[in-house]
């Protein structure tokens, strides 16, 4: 099969497209093909070398979906069932989806019914379903207005489009490095979208709700922009910074402020079924903004990288 080897950490030159052999399917695990997967900033966290815990060599790849070739468990995981594949360990401690096909565990295979593309259902797994899960946990009212920091992420641009199909009166801003994206993130439905510089967001604005993907690095500056009772929820790390730091909770939560967050790794098949249902339900255009080969894994990861950056990268294996 072909797959993508990173031997050792580095930048994207280090994304080696190479054949490997097919795993071999043994007990409690089974064999994916795989049609598409999404990418992931913590993939590149990992490929940079700052996953303490992940060996290389390894294959990258923390989400995928496919189809079951080989089951050690055809009661539950049927041969040609359409599944996802999320979280765990995949892509850490064991080889992830960075290629045809990969061996993984049964309790972390997801059988699904959806009339989703494969591009599409692609885009799903790890970036909606965190935004679904952050989405339930600010527990979003009529009149609220809203801040997503990192409003041009996968995340922040999911969590707008699931809360406008139910909230449409909602107000939602969202806060960026660069305001030449601002158009395109209107039509994701943004209501406005506010400069960030230095870690400080320009504007007098105060909010229900936050959704924190930037993380520890601003955290107390998203605080300070909210209102009594607010509730924010920390999902992201875009900013780099694993830990908050100098952070006295009864002084800096004093107006009463929730603090929160949704770990994506309390997944099963009924919330992920869940979650494709209101997709389906609700009409939501989930594609991706970019679509790469897996040649182009290297590609794929410099768009990231980018300043040009917005929305989920997805790869499709060639069919």
């Amino acid at each position: 099969m072909k797959a993508v080897v990173v031997n050792h950490p580095g930048d994207r030159s280090v994304l080696e497209v190479t054949e490997r052999p097919i795993p071999q399917i043994k007990e409690g695990w089974s064999l994916v093909k795989i049609e598409a997967f999404g990418i992931n900033r913590s993939e590149i966290f990992t490929r940079n070398g700052y996953s303490s815990s992940v060996s290389f060599p390894r294959i990258l790849g923390i989400e995928c979906v496919g189809s079951i070739l080989e089951t050690s468990d055809e009661a539950v995981l049927p041969v040609g069932h359409k599944v996802i594949s999320i979280m765990g360990e995949m892509g850490r401690d064991f080889d992830g989806s960075y290629a045809e096909y990969v061996l993984l565990p049964n309790n972390q295979i997801y059988p699904i019914q959806t009339k989703l593309s494969w591009e599409d259902l692609a885009a799903v797994p790890e970036t909606y379903f965190t935004a679904f899960g952050s989405m339930k946990q600010l527990r979003i009212e009529k009149n609220d207005t809203i801040l997503v920091r990192g409003a041009a992420s996968g995340v922040g641009i999911a969590f707008t489009k699931l809360v406008k199909a139910t909230y449409s009166q909602v107000r939602i801003m969202g806060s960026v490095r660069h305001l030449e994206k601002a158009d395109r993130l209107m039509a994701f439905g943004y209501d406005d979208i506010i400069l960030e510089k230095d870690g400080e967001l320009k504007t007098d604005l105060i909010f229900d709700k936050v959704l924190e993907l930037v993380g520890s690095s601003v955290i107390k500056n998203s605080i300070s922009h909210m209102a009594m009772n607010g509730i924010i929820c920390n999902t992201g790390l875009l900013g780099g910074q694993w830990y908050l730091e100098k952070f006295d909770p009864t002084f800096d939560l004093q107006k009463n402020i929730y603090l929160t967050t949704f770990y994506s790794g309390n997944v099963s098949k009924d919330t992920l079924q869940a979650l494709l249902n209101y997709i389906e339900k609700s009409g939501i255009d989930v594609r991706p903004e970019r679509i790469f080969t897996l040649d182009c894994i290297s590609e794929a990861h410099a768009y990231l990288e980018s300043s040009k950056a917005i929305g989920k990268v997805v790869v499709r294996n060639e069919v």
